[in-house]
């Protein structure tokens, strides 16, 4: 056997594999035995069926499925032995559909197949390269407004004789012309985008009623949710004006700060005062607020490595490679989305460099502990009381793992995180304090 790769260019190759016939007859004799005895033939008792029999009616089938198995099973080593970047996994060439081979145990084989090579580039993160650390705070309007969403999370709805700002008006619309637009819905006035409107609404009762222009009271989408019509219908309405008559008033009063709140919101008698409830929704903001900071400091990173290397692909060959795996998808869709392909795949190959070049790994622990994380996460957002122990944690995530999709797709999270912890530790990070107003506008 002769296994040798011959470079096109710097990202595209081709393997070469010879088998002669002593390189694939054991593994063909071997499974035509193992036929012979899993055979059933009449005349013959079970596994006493002649392997002549089974050479002559299965054994070009049994010699093709043997030589792909011992091809494929070859080409890997070698992509191991000598430590090629390989890009999706090797094509055979459509030059071997022209070769002639009899099928009868004497053939020497030439398998051609085609590889895409990673490109090569230096890692664009040093010591030197500096990042800006963002060190949310905190501030007393932000607090209050958290605390503020919390109790109307847990208020009750009322149903009050006259109506504030704030209000949902259950009300019919009527469009300010014969025939046109009559409809019964509810009107959030914390929507309305008119200070004048919005003033009108206010000091309603039951069976009152006002006219409002409805392109000037609301965006167009919520005037389309409201009028149950389509956003194309709303700006195209000859008549905006509408009148609307009150049928029902809501408001959500906003829950107590009671045992019975504190209660929902954490385990029972964990929370018994005010203040620890603040300290709590303190905690809280602050831990969003350092994931907020953490994201846009991966953001950074991924921005910052992606315009420093300027990479070429093997693009035929992937495209040729996704078409092969994906038979159902056609020119147009893969067309479509191969720039974000390609952009994933050159990120995906720069934390694989950063993560050989460190000796980086992703340990079997590391997976549990963040299949456990994302579980137990996904438990309190259905229920905040709901206290998972660390035996149903690992049950959970075992389960999970069963799944290959899921295992690899974990997988891909860890590593990403131990990238960026990396380095969070060996690029120069400018902590920067900020009011969380301000940070806010660097997202946008």
């Amino acid at each position: 056997m002769n296994i040798s790769h011959q470079k096109v260019d710097d990202v595209n190759a081709n393997i070469i594999v010879e088998l002669a016939p002593e390189d694939y007859n054991p593994s063909v004799d071997k499974a035509i035995k193992e036929q012979a005895k899993k055979a059933k033939l009449p005349g013959f008792r079970p596994g006493m069926v002649p392997t002549g029999h089974i050479r002559r009616t299965y054994g070009k089938s049994i010699l093709f499925d043997e030589i792909n198995k011992l091809v494929n099973d070859k080409i890997a080593e070698y992509i191991g032995e000598n430590k090629l970047e390989v890009l999706g996994q090797p094509l055979p060439s459509e030059s071997d559909a022209d070769a002639n081979y009899n099928w009868d145990f004497k053939d020497t084989f030439s398998f051609n197949y085609e590889i895409g090579l990673a490109p090569e580039f230096e890692t664009p993160f040093a010591k030197e390269t500096a990042f800006t650390a963002y060190d949310i705070k905190a501030d007393e309007a932000t607090l209050a407004e958290r605390v503020k969403n919390l109790r109307r999370s847990y208020g009750k709805m009322t149903n009050p004789e006259v109506s504030e700002e704030g209000d949902v008006l259950y009300a019919t619309l009527k469009q300010d012309k014969e025939e046109g637009i009559e409809k019964t819905s509810s009107v959030r006035t914390d929507v309305i985008e008119d200070a004048k409107i919005k003033k009108s609404l206010v000091g309603l009762k039951k069976d009152d009623s006002v006219k409002i222009d409805f392109k000037k009271a609301f965006k167009t989408v919520d005037a389309a949710r409201i009028l149950g019509i389509s956003e194309e219908e709303v700006e195209n309405l000859d008549v905006t004006k509408f009148e609307l008559s009150v049928q029902n008033i809501n408001r959500l009063e906003e829950s107590d700060l009671d045992q019975a709140f504190f209660d929902k919101l954490f385990p029972a008698g964990e929370v018994t005062k005010e203040e620890e409830f603040q300290a709590k929704v303190k905690e809280e903001v602050e831990n969003l607020f350092k994931q907020n900071s953490d994201q846009k400091l991966r953001n950074d990173i991924y921005t910052y490595g992606m315009d420093k290397v300027d990479v070429k692909f093997p693009e035929p060959f992937l495209k040729k490679w996704l078409k092969a795996t994906n038979p159902n998808i056609t020119d147009a869709e893969l067309e479509e989305g191969f720039e974000d392909f390609l952009r994933n795949l050159k990120w995906t190959i720069i934390e694989n460099r950063i993560v050989t070049a460190n000796n980086l790994e992703v340990k079997y622990d590391e997976v549990i502990n963040l299949a456990k994380e994302r579980i137990y996460a996904q438990i309190k957002m259905y229920n905040i009381n709901e206290e998972p122990s660390d035996e149903q944690l690992n049950q959970f995530a075992m389960q999970l793992l069963q799944d290959r999709e899921q295992a690899n797709r974990l997988f891909e999270e860890a590593k990403a995180l131990k990238v960026f912890e990396y380095l969070k530790e060996n690029v120069t990070l400018n902590t920067e304090d900020i009011p969380y107003a301000d940070f806010e506008k660097l997202e946008k």
